[in-house]
């Protein structure tokens, strides 16, 4: 499993106390720094139905600067992907992509499902 985290996002922080205290073998990476790759991002856009907006950090400040909310509208699938994999602010976090599973931001109660 590879968990894409921002160090200062506290939600990012409780996803990782999770699977700390599930004893789960995963590979951290910082999501500024190493994006999801885009055949990253196609798996998860796959585990969420083809819901593309799910991807996306809607509220974070970038996203609001780049005026996404209009812009996605008429922007092809794979544009979205790039783009996303060129910015991980961009990026929904916590973001937890395993075999055969994606997660995306935290709820306990949806990730204690897949442990």
């Amino acid at each position: 499993m590879i968990l894409y985290v921002y160090s200062k996002c506290s939600t990012c922080k409780d996803a990782l106390k999770f699977l700390e205290q599930k004893k789960a073998v995963f590979l951290r990476k910082e999501i500024t720094e190493t994006p999801p790759t885009v055949a990253e991002l196609q798996a998860m856009l796959d585990f969420m139905q083809g819901n593309l907006k799910k991807l996306f950090n809607s509220s974070g400040q970038l996203y609001r600067e780049l005026h996404l909310t209009e812009k996605l509208k008429s922007m092809t699938q794979t544009d979205a992907l790039t783009l996303l994999s060129q910015n991980g602010m961009l990026v929904k976090r916590p973001f937890l992509l395993g075999n055969d599973f994606g997660l995306i931001g935290f709820s306990e109660a949806e990730w204690v499902k897949k442990f």
